[in-house]
């Protein structure tokens, strides 16, 4: 969830906010700014969006997904990361903190950034009401444009539903959707994620 906390120079997602309200930062100010504060901020499209912690149910479901990943990774190039990793798209210079990343090989730090990476071969979502709407529509297109990125996984609160698009080689994306008692086939990283695992000891989703 993004809080509505506004520091001076930052804004929280707020979309009935006027335009005058919103005030627009360079990325060296934003960095100046994340810094002082001791509060991490998402960088997009010239604004500055503080984040704070999640329901407990989006705290879960990170570390769970990321664990899945991890073990299902062992051993292998990819490493996989928590919410603490600042990725950076280079096309767009708009910069997040995905609730998991997974990277292939060494990191590619930003130039601007060094605490940002900008080569994450997979990023994942765990949908919160405040934040659905933009995971799905204008995040996913900023993503979109990493060169490196071939995975996008949204993971739903309240619901034993997982979301996967795979970049195929053309670039175009494909959608494939796993509920309870499924799982997703991962090829590239050498076996399947399955959506019981991921939601075990969760009894408030369906």
């Amino acid at each position: 969830m993004r809080p509505r906390l506004r520091p001076r120079g930052f804004i929280a997602y707020d979309a009935s906010m006027s335009a005058a309200e919103k005030l627009k930062t360079t990325y060296a100010e934003y960095l100046a700014l994340e810094l002082s504060s001791g509060v991490r901020h998402e960088f997009v499209d010239g604004f500055a969006y503080a984040m704070a912690g999640g329901e407990p149910e989006h705290a879960r479901l990170a570390l769970s997904i990321g664990a899945e990943l991890r073990s299902l990774l062992r051993g292998g190039p990819c490493r996989v990361f928590s919410s603490d990793l600042k990725v950076r798209v280079p096309a767009s210079g708009n910069a997040y903190y995905a609730d998991v990343a997974v990277v292939c090989g060494p990191l590619a730090r930003d130039a601007t950034d060094p605490l940002a990476v900008t080569n994450p071969t997979m990023l994942v979502e765990v949908l919160s009401p405040s934040t659905e709407l933009f995971d799905r529509g204008e995040k996913f297109a900023d993503y979109r444009l990493f060169a490196s990125l071939q995975h996008y996984v949204m993971v739903t609160v309240g619901r034993r539903r997982i979301e996967h698009y795979r970049r195929n080689a053309d670039g175009t994306w494909t959608l494939t959707v796993a509920a309870a008692g499924e799982t997703l086939v991962l090829p590239e990283f050498g076996g399947r994620l399955a959506v019981d695992d991921v939601y075990e000891g969760d009894e408030a989703v369906d």
